[in-house]
């Protein structure tokens, strides 16, 4: 594996890292205060999407590779940029940022169990990992792994040295967030020869996906009966998957394969661009 590479592999797991050395207890006290709103804005992360995910590959004919990070990407939790578009849209911040404290310890297994039985069921997914000589189930173990170890040791740290875990974390996640994007535009300017005919596909692809995250949330909110801001913050967290995650299992187990790059590194960009496009719809409408 190449340098540039490698270090797009390990970059999402330092951001794991730095996420966890944010976390606190009084996060997850949020949980205890609010924990019908909560289970709300989880179902839709970790059960609604993913299914509607799964099942829109088993009737969509599309490359197994794309289907591959269609449900990779939809196992994800939601995006860390989530907290502050909820917050600029005038949705429920607090209950933005207690979703996201408890997403992070769940998608340690939630991420890869979800992967694993999807890829295994869908005989598109399943058939093109036996190709690429990758068991779905050994998947899911490995990824119990990268994404446990450094979320524990971000954990551990925060608790010991909460001071020092304060101080490093914004520095380490923006760096991190820098460098992984600019790791990405090397990788993809490698494949450049590639991209005219393997771009518009997945565009659409991110677009509709991010689309059907944003209206399951939505939906969702509304059908529990949970307030016009907090339904703002489920929305958000349901359609803005943590695509760096999902970027570091490609680099580790798929070899950085373009289609599934091209998918995960577009979420990434896109959901910016819808979720603050409807932070700006919510502003003016309360305006």
């Amino acid at each position: 594996m190449s340098l540039p590479r490698l270090a797009l592999a390990v970059l999402p797991l330092i951001m794991l890292f730095a996420v966890a050395l944010e976390l606190r207890m009084a996060d997850f006290r949020g949980v205890l205060r609010t924990p019908v709103a909560v289970i709300v804005g989880l179902i839709p992360q970790f059960v609604l999407l993913p299914i509607a995910t799964l099942i829109v590959t088993l009737l969509v004919d599309l490359p197994s590779a794309v289907e591959a990070a269609m449900l990779l990407v939809a196992c994800c939790p939601g995006g860390v940029m989530s907290n502050v578009i909820t917050h600029f849209g005038r949705g429920n911040t607090a209950l933005s940022l207690t979703l996201s404290a408890a997403a992070a310890p769940l998608s340690m297994v939630l991420t890869p169990f979800n992967f694993g039985w999807m890829v295994a069921v869908n005989p598109a997914t399943r058939n093109w990992l036996r190709e690429i000589s990758v068991s779905p189930f050994d998947l899911a173990g490995s990824l119990l792994f990268i994404l446990l170890l450094p979320m524990l040791l971000g954990l551990w740290l925060a608790h010991v040295r909460p001071a020092f875990a304060t101080r490093i974390a914004p520095s380490l996640t923006r760096g991190s967030i820098i460098v992984l994007m600019s790791l990405i535009v090397i990788v993809i300017v490698d494949e450049r020869a590639l991209l005219t005919s393997a771009l518009a596909l997945p565009f659409v692809i991110v677009v509709l996906h991010n689309a059907l995250g944003l209206t399951l949330g939505a939906s969702f909110a509304r059908l529990c009966r949970l307030d016009s801001r907090s339904i703002r913050a489920v929305t958000l967290e349901a359609g803005m998957q943590n695509s760096a995650i999902a970027l570091s299992i490609i680099a580790l187990h798929f070899q950085l394969e373009l289609a599934m790059l091209l998918v995960a590194s577009l979420w990434g960009v896109w959901h910016l661009v819808s979720g603050f496009a409807l932070a700006l719809y919510w502003r003016s409408r309360d305006a």
